[in-house]
């Protein structure tokens, strides 16, 4: 993927906040952005900057989850697997999606 200036200054901002790329490989015309437990696929949005396509999941045996409620009960899943989506789990997940937001403002 090219990437322009401002799109890579925004990336060495958010890996200064401690988050990581990783690579998704179903998914190559994105950039894939991972920090602890969660991930989040970045595409880019005109010369400038990214926006995140979906929204940030939690990762289950390296891959990215879905939520789902299961008789009264929260759950991280892919494929078979599941997770239950205890609250820290879903706090970690919170506090990765608000940062990594504030992490995609702009560069002036």
């Amino acid at each position: 993927m090219d990437l322009t200036p401002k799109q890579a200054v925004i990336l060495q901002r958010i890996l200064s906040l401690g988050f990581e790329l990783i690579a998704f490989p179903v998914y190559p015309n994105h950039v894939g952005i991972r920090r602890g437990n969660c991930a989040a696929l970045l595409a880019p949005l005109g010369p400038d900057t990214f926006k995140v396509f979906a929204e940030p999941a939690y990762l289950v045996d390296g891959n990215l989850s879905a939520r789902i409620t299961l008789d009264g009960h929260d759950y991280f899943i892919w494929k078979k697997q599941q997770l239950e989506a205890t609250p820290a789990r879903r706090a970690e997940l919170a506090s990765f999606a608000d940062d990594l937001a504030e992490a995609l403002l702009p560069v002036e």
